[in-house]
């Protein structure tokens, strides 16, 4: 296969890009590489892209929230499927630079739906989240739930890509598969999310910020695990067959949590850290943050019944793999 892969030099895009080519795959890889976090990670992510991929990797930077750019980025490549990873991500950034969501989430997200529209492609799965159930309080999510009460603009945002793509799959019986997924975490992982940051201040014998007094649960992704279930849905495009899909749509648009269905507690995770570290950390217990939510649990069913999904990661495992790689990648 020919699969475009967005946010090719981000944590999950570049992750789904070395599987893809390790199984023989050419990926067309997009990305502005923008300075959301540090560039060179970025740049060390693609480096190892193109070492592993040879010819059969090509690396296009572009902002695909700029259409016509895009397009004409894109005239001198073939693909047959599409995974659109690229976002702006972040709930908290959200909250003070909300037209950056605007632009990469919404705009970005239709320009691509575009693209696959206009090419007529066979598959295009996207990246939704979990942050779309908001403050819902039934445990766990599941696809069929409502999720029309966001307490983000970044959940907003990809509640609104969801939308968007069921009007595509209407309109012009396009196959599309959105994925929420839950909390990733592993290896090339970004350093603004928790794992990063909390192994980083340990280490230097700072503080850890722990919201909500330390009461926070979390269904912890190996990334290993989510690369397995986007596999699943570009290999398996939704079905036009007028059926219920996972999500409640009757066009060919599937929606899928993606998580380890556990929800772990967070002062579990620290104490792994503290374990590999070899060093305690130093809590600075916080309310809660606006915007984020006590807890997440994801309900598998849909995408384990429909492509026999199950995760394999416990976060006994997989922490202890994202040290491994984060001292070797800083030569701590």
């Amino acid at each position: 296969m020919k699969v475009l892969v967005t946010g090719a030099a981000g944590f999950i895009g570049f992750s789904l890009t070395r599987k893809l080519l390790a199984r023989g795959d050419e990926v067309i890889g997009v990305d502005c590489v923008n300075d959301y976090y540090d560039v060179s990670l970025k740049e060390a992510r693609l480096a190892v892209l193109r070492e592993e991929g040879g010819s059969r990797f090509t690396f296009v930077k572009q902002d695909f929230a700029l259409y016509e750019p895009l397009v004409e980025a894109l005239k001198p490549y073939t693909f047959d499927r599409v995974v659109h990873l690229g976002a702006q991500a972040g709930v908290r950034y959200s909250i003070t630079h909300p037209h950056a969501y605007l632009h990469a989430n919404l705009a970005g997200h239709l320009n691509m739906l575009e693209v696959a529209r206009h090419r007529e492609l066979d598959n295009m799965v996207y990246a939704s989240s979990s942050s779309v159930y908001g403050g819902n309080t039934k445990l766990p999510f599941a696809v069929e739930d409502r999720v029309d009460q966001p307490v983000s603009l970044y959940a907003a945002t990809k509640k609104a890509d969801e939308l968007m793509s069921e009007t595509y799959a209407h309109l012009y019986r396009l196959p599309l598969t959105g994925l929420r997924f839950f909390t990733v975490y592993g290896p090339w992982g970004r350093p603004d999310m928790m794992m990063w940051i909390f192994t980083k201040a340990i280490l230097a014998g700072q503080p850890i910020p722990v919201f909500n007094h330390g009461e926070m649960y979390r269904d912890f992704t190996f990334i290993a695990d989510i690369i397995a279930g986007v596999m699943a849905c570009l290999d398996n495009p939704a079905p036009d067959d007028g059926a219920v899909k996972a999500g409640g749509s009757t066009k060919p648009h599937r929606l899928y949590n993606i998580g380890n269905h556990k929800s772990e507690h967070l002062m579990k995770v620290i104490e792994i850290l503290e374990e590999q570290l070899g060093k305690k950390a130093i809590i600075d217990f916080q309310p809660m943050q606006p915007g984020d939510v006590p807890q997440s649990f994801a309900d598998i069913d849909a995408i384990s019944g429909d492509l026999g999904y199950k995760p394999t990661t416990s976060i006994d495992v997989g922490v202890p793999k994202f040290i491994e790689w984060y001292k070797g990648y800083h030569g701590v």
